[in-house]
């Protein structure tokens, strides 16, 4: 699987004739995969890591995106999001707004984005997305922000498996253990916020790929049928995000 990853990377920025990859370095486990794939398909000078915290960003997730870029020896830039956040009146970052999960949750990615895309025009490079399939699945992404990207090297791959090629690859076990979070909000956590951890939200995510039912799983994984109906409701209501702007069909 690893040496597929590396000539798809190869392969799509080649056919692209660009110049390497931008990678936004969150700290995570996702990013953190992505950039030690790109760096293995590409070599160290053709990544560019990009860091970009804001406010209330945690410090340890910023030492841990830092000691990726300089354990993968990559150029990478720090870039304060707060500022831009403050100018567009986001709740939380100016003094009359109380903040918003979803509005200004979502702002914090889309922003990310353009930043992304802002030093992948400069220098002529592809934006690598960081997002995997179980998050793919369920919407646990930002529509034209964390899931606005040229390519998708681990989209292919559940949570569990990203897990276990990081460790292969030799991502800092720190980062690989820590509770995974998407860090829109302070205290966010993915398994809280998803109701349930990515071990079994993979193998019903597994089932649900070979046709099974919410009886059918929930009898084989031995749950409630409610944690099964909370997925296949979330896979249904965020649809939209796997597809390309709905238009009329001639």
């Amino acid at each position: 699987m690893e040496e597929k990853i590396l000539n798809f990377i190869k392969k799509v920025v080649d056919e692209a004739k660009a110049n390497g990859v931008v990678v936004g370095l969150s700290g995570g486990i996702d990013s953190s995969t992505t950039a030690f794939l790109c760096v293995k398909a590409l070599g160290k000078d053709r990544v560019l890591g990009l860091i970009m915290p804001e406010r209330d960003t945690k410090k340890e997730d910023i030492e841990h995106a830092k000691k990726v870029a300089e354990m993968l020896g990559i150029k990478y830039i720090v870039a304060d999001i707060t500022d831009v956040l403050k100018a567009f009146g986001a709740g939380g970052y100016v003094p009359t707004k109380e903040f918003d999960k979803i509005a200004d949750g979502n702002l914090k990615a889309r922003v990310r984005m353009c930043i992304l895309y802002y030093y992948a025009n400069k220098y002529n490079l592809l934006v690598a997305g960081t997002a995997n399939k179980s998050e793919i699945y369920v919407g646990y992404g930002t529509k034209y922000g964390d899931l606005g990207c040229d390519f998708m090297p681990i989209a292919h791959l559940f949570k569990t498996e990203v897990r276990e090629l990081a460790k292969k690859l030799g991502v800092p076990k720190e980062i690989i253990e820590k509770p995974p979070s998407a860090g829109l909000w302070e205290g966010q956590t993915d398994e809280e916020e998803l109701g349930v951890s990515y071990e079994m939200l993979d193998k019903i995510l597994k089932l649900y790929e070979e046709g099974k039912d919410v009886e059918e799983i929930a009898k084989e994984l031995k749950i409630s049928k409610e944690i099964v109906e909370r997925v296949f409701n979330l896979i249904k209501k965020n649809e939209h995000k796997r597809r390309l702007p709905a238009k009329i069909e001639e």
